[in-house]
């Protein structure tokens, strides 16, 4: 299973010097419309930040205050999504699923009961980050235990993107707002979470740009004004904890 759900960058390699493959190589693929392009980044999203999130505590340093506190603020606010992510889910998107899709009340029903679970999980790995943030000392163990929860974690997302988002293919026309990037944000304006701006860096950080292009295609006016300032704003952030990024 790749750890992206949508294309990330990768480096520049120089097309042959003439003939039909350094045509084919200088053309750049079409962009297709992701479906449930929200959905998608944010399991894309989690997954990147837990698979680099132990390695940035082992490096902790004791004693250096400013990148204890800077991993603790990364932590929180990927939680905060991860929170808001369930509760949409679980209040938004399964009782739709549940009316139209009605022999899938099993699999949503253990989905929800999971999220519950995973919440807990979270809960009590915070505590630890915590603590190793504060604590140098105690980094190591506490990166395990988040590489423990990445694991357990990774057995959720699978099952929602192999037996369910094939299914809401079939349910949810072409062109529907559900689990689209627009709708995703507007949910976070809504709700009382992370920034919709802070959110659209994380979920669009080392995407491909022809995709990103393409999501901020179906964003509101502002959001693709912004989006230059929000990027590099966040690019400054990030690079302190784990080096250049967007």
């Amino acid at each position: 299973m790749p750890s992206h759900l949508l294309p990330v960058r990768t480096p520049h390699v120089p097309a042959p010097a003439d003939g039909e493959g350094a045509r084919a190589a200088a053309e750049p693929p079409a962009t297709e419309a992701v479906p449930f392009a929200g959905l998608r980044l944010v399991h894309s999203a989690i997954r990147r930040d837990l698979a680099r999130f132990p390695n940035a505590l082992r490096l902790l340093q004791p004693g250096d205050q400013v990148a204890g506190e800077a991993l603790q603020r990364h932590w929180d606010f990927m939680t905060a999504m991860i929170t808001c992510h369930h509760e949409q889910q679980d209040s938004r998107l399964w009782p739709l699923l549940r009316r139209f899709v009605p022999e899938l009340r099993l699999l949503l029903n253990w989905l929800e009961a999971d999220h519950h679970n995973l919440d807990h999980s979270f809960t009590r790995v915070t505590t630890l980050v915590r603590i190793a943030t504060r604590d140098a000392a105690s980094s190591w163990p506490v990166a395990y235990a988040v590489e423990e929860l990445a694991a357990r974690l990774e057995t959720h997302l699978r099952i929602e993107e192999r037996q369910l988002l094939p299914r809401m293919e079939g349910v949810f026309p072409a062109g529907s707002r559900i689990g689209t990037l627009p709708e995703l944000l507007d949910l976070l304006r809504a709700a009382d979470g992370p920034s919709s701006s802070d959110a659209l860096v994380w979920l669009l950080e080392g995407v491909d740009e022809r995709v990103v292009d393409r999501l901020l295609a179906d964003c509101d006016d502002e959001t693709v004004r912004h989006w230059p300032h929000w990027r590099d704003t966040y690019a400054r952030c990030t690079d302190q904890l784990w080096g250049p990024t967007i």
